[in-house]
């Protein structure tokens, strides 16, 4: 269906660049001969620019499943190192990530054994055990500095 709409834009396309280029075409005969020239070596430069364009979009972009994707064909002129390259920000991502997870497992446990070893060196009643504040209460005593 893409492919269709596609092939039908680019038909009416040629219809408007022909009557276009049909309207500008009928008062060439009344113009001087040095600006028929001018004319003449601008439609050549822009019909040569008009077909590089075109073969330079056309070549990287597949349609995949109603959708487009670049492609990575030979005509892209990448090389292996170039590919590399371009995998290398993933790479470097998924590393990170898993770093950052490892040190935030370990914050954590840390913290976990701060609270266990505070409970143990610590004399306490048991229905302080209970209390829903006793963890922030031995946080903020950790933090506090104590005055002697």
């Amino acid at each position: 269906m893409t492919n269709s709409l596609q092939q039908r834009a680019d038909i009416l396309q040629e219809r408007f660049g022909l009557k276009a280029a049909s309207y500008l075409s009928e008062g060439v005969a009344d113009l001087p001969y040095d600006i028929s020239e001018r004319l003449r070596a601008a439609r050549s430069r822009a019909i040569s620019q008009r077909k590089i364009a075109k073969t330079e979009t056309a070549g990287g972009v597949v349609n995949a499943g109603g959708s487009a994707a670049l492609s990575w064909g030979s005509d892209d002129g990448l090389s292996w190192w170039s590919r590399i390259g371009s995998v290398l920000p993933l790479i470097a991502l998924v590393v990170g990530l898993l770093v950052i997870n490892s040190i935030q497992n370990d914050n954590r446990a840390r913290e976990l054994a701060e609270v266990d070893v505070a409970l143990l060196t610590d004399e306490l009643p048991p229905a302080a055990f209970a209390d829903p504040g006793f963890v922030q209460f031995l946080k903020a005593t950790r933090q506090a500095p104590t005055v002697q």
